[in-house]
């Protein structure tokens, strides 16, 4: 908790040096052109929540929720990390909860989120790549790419390891923590975990359905350049949609590496200027960029949040 306090404030502590170096008038009149394309950004990410809901349906195989329930749990999913100091955990913790409550025992909740947490991560690592090789083709000049490079061969090790993990028997140490916590406080025995890692590895052998959820996850992301492409025409730059692909996949994961930071505030704005000042987009119109994206996140989360306030509310006092 203290870490994540730290994180938020040490990002906003960025985000407001980055505004006031900009010129918070500047942004504001970016912001005023930009506005109406609020609707069409959230349509658009509708669609590409749908398509992760789809991706983690495909991953969770037979037992899993039907296509609207899954886009709700998604949805809400979404909400608490966007919305909450959760540091993009309590969404997943919300989303196994709603899949229980949807008729999946703990176990099946449990891997079946952490299976598509790896998927996103692995579609979002190809997705980076595609950007990395577009933007390599667009320009000479490529003093960024030992940098860029770099970050993503770290991003490639974190994520083998993590799967290399989970095969090496990670969970086992979840249930075993599990068990043991159960052990001094009796009340723990409720939450137990057995077989998680059984279940995992299960899901895992499922090649075709991992494939097919990678390339769904991936055409989600994908499909956040056509929210950058709508709202920087708005705000005033006719940018191709090769440009609003390298823009996207390049800001989206330096919005992921400060996944510590709540909300990625500062990391996201940060990484916004930098890789649309290689497209001649000013640091004023770069920032209004990432607060329409800040301000559709409001608009589809807190409806979320709502939602699964009283999910769980009905669920608490419908209890037997």
């Amino acid at each position: 908790m203290t870490r994540g306090v730290l994180g938020f404030a040490l990002g906003c502590a960025a985000l407001v040096w980055i505004v006031a170096s900009v010129g918070i008038g500047a942004i504001g009149q970016a912001l005023a052109r930009g506005g109406w394309a609020l609707p069409a950004m959230s349509l658009v990410h509708l669609t590409q929540l749908f398509c992760s809901a789809l991706a983690w349906r495909t991953g969770l195989g037979s037992g899993a929720p039907g296509r609207w329930r899954i886009f709700v749990i998604r949805w809400v999913r979404e909400g608490v990390n966007a919305l909450l100091p959760v540091a993009q955990i309590g969404g997943q913790v919300a989303g196994a909860r709603l899949l229980v409550r949807a008729g999946l025992t703990r176990v099946q909740a449990a891997a079946g989120t952490i299976l598509d947490l790896t998927l996103e991560a692995v579609s979002q690592l190809l997705f980076t790549l595609l950007g990395v090789g577009m933007l390599v083709g667009m320009r000479s000049d490529r003093h960024w790419l030992p940098w860029v490079g770099s970050g993503l061969v770290l991003l490639g090790l974190g994520l083998a390891g993590f799967v290399v993990a989970q095969r090496a028997g990670l969970m086992r140490l979840v249930e075993r923590g599990v068990a043991r916590l159960a052990g001094v406080w009796p009340a723990a025995a409720h939450w137990s975990l057995t077989g998680l890692h059984a279940e995992l590895m299960r899901l895992q052998r499922r090649h075709r359905a991992l494939g097919v959820a990678v390339v769904l996850h991936t055409a989600g992301w994908s499909a956040g350049a056509v929210e950058v492409w709508v709202a920087l025409r708005w705000i005033g730059h006719g940018v191709g949609m090769a440009d609003a692909f390298v823009i996207e996949s390049l800001g989206m994961a330096a919005r992921s590496a400060g996944f510590a930071v709540p909300g990625a505030v500062g990391v996201q704005e940060g990484g916004f200027v930098l890789v649309a000042g290689l497209f001649g987009i000013s640091p004023t119109d770069a920032l209004a960029l990432s607060m329409l994206k800040r301000i559709r996140e409001v608009l589809i989360g807190l409806p979320a949040l709502y939602a699964y306030g009283r999910m769980t509310r009905f669920a608490f006092h419908t209890a037997p």
